[in-house]
């Protein structure tokens, strides 16, 4: 199976990140799992090599490189069998600094998340109360002289506890006060090491998958007023970009996942034999693989039209949000089509498979459900009357 671009600019990036990769093989993901440990080797390596400072300007440090190499970094990362979740945040999130950051706030941070001094990998967005309502959220930051007092609580905060810096969204405005929905929000640069313990508060969730997810609680957390990022209460069209960043190199993951999958199932239904033939020689087992083995290619070129949008610089909202869609659909197909080729063997650990199963399935709800994608689509791209 060879579907690999006639001319990829990203072929030598995925070759390095495979070989990177092999270093960290299924045991090593396997042990984790077992005690939700922290990928901290892999994340070292991904630093030490450069990837996770991909999208940094190479001013500040970093290899000044397009979203579509990032995709491509992170989608090698999974289509090895590795897991890029414990640190993407840092990727996606550069959307919103690199565009709205000041020249003092990129000077300060950035050097140091290119050489991996600092962590930015979490993202304060969602809360209890208001799910993917973001315009909803309730986290109020109050300016007092020089600096803001934060109070509410944030949760599927991944990587907190893993993190030095947070990108958080708060509101500064009531929306009694607000002019629109999306008025009101401002988005903050968070240095947690000095507020841990004294305003904010970190619990772990335990989930299915190994994902370091946290809850998150605000206490008179105090936040200096020059880590906001921006204009005061133009958080929300900050973060757009980081979402859009997020859902497309969330995509290429799923992509990656995909991969995997098929490439699993494939070997498998050629080598596994019963009843005297290869398995992949029936059609209940070839034709799943092969129809997620086409979502999976329908998504990559949707991938690769949303980040052409955004690297010149434009709002790639209706390719981001298709491609996340296209993408969670195939991985999920393709996990699908190889549990079910693996037959027992699929939930055995041993096999990886039920790991990947587990962890891809995260993408038919994070970073934003698939119902919500299509009230997007519906809404803002057809025309049709919202729905909620």
């Amino acid at each position: 199976m060879d579907h690999a671009l006639v001319q990829d600019p990203h072929a030598e990036i995925r070759q390095e990140v495979a070989k990177l990769c092999a270093h960290f093989p299924g045991e090593y993901w396997r042990k984790l799992d077992q005690v939700r440990g922290y990928p901290t080797e892999f994340v070292h390596a991904l630093t030490e090599a450069g990837y996770l400072a991909a999208l940094i300007p190479e001013e500040y440090g970093g290899a000044g490189l397009p979203l579509s190499a990032a995709a491509a970094i992170l989608e090698t990362v999974h289509s090895e069998g590795c897991n890029g979740a414990a640190c993407h945040a840092q990727m996606y999130i550069m959307g919103t600094i690199l565009r709205h950051g000041s020249p003092a706030q990129k000077t300060t941070y950035l050097p140091k998340i290119a050489t991996g001094e600092l962590r930015l990998q979490a993202f304060g967005v969602t809360e209890p109360t208001s799910g993917t309502d973001t315009t909803s959220l309730r986290t109020f930051a109050r300016k007092e002289g020089d600096k803001y007092i934060v109070n509410g609580q944030k949760v599927w905060t991944s990587r907190a506890e893993h993190s030095d810096l947070m990108l958080l969204l708060a509101r500064t405005k009531s929306r009694e006060e607000a002019k629109s929905r999306t008025d009101g929000l401002s988005t903050f640069i968070v240095d947690m090491r000095t507020v841990l313990g004294k305003g904010l508060t970190i619990r772990p969730i335990r989930t299915m998958m190994n994902h370091n997810s946290c809850e998150l609680f605000f206490d008179n957390m105090e936040v200096p007023a020059e880590n906001l990022v921006g204009e005061e209460g133009r958080g929300f069209r900050y973060i757009l970009d980081g979402m859009n960043a997020e859902r497309l190199l969330i995509a290429a993951e799923s992509i990656g996942d995909a991969k995997w999958f098929i490439r699993k199932a494939t070997d498998y239904a050629k080598e596994r034999k019963v009843f005297g033939r290869p398995i992949g020689q029936n059609q209940g087992i070839a034709f799943p693989i092969a129809r997620a083995y086409a979502q999976m290619r329908a998504a990559e070129l949707m991938v690769r039209e949303g980040c052409h949008k955004f690297e010149a610089g434009l709002t790639p909202g209706e390719e981001a949000n298709t491609a996340k869609l296209l993408a969670a659909d195939a991985s999920w197909a393709a996990a699908e089509a190889c549990i079910q080729t693996h037959g027992g063997f699929g939930f055995a650990e041993e096999y990886d498979v039920e790991r990947k199963f587990r962890e891809t399935r995260l993408y038919q709800v994070a970073p934003i459900s698939t119902n919500l994608i299509l009230s997007y689509l519906a809404e803002h791209v057809l025309g049709l009357p919202r729905s909620y």
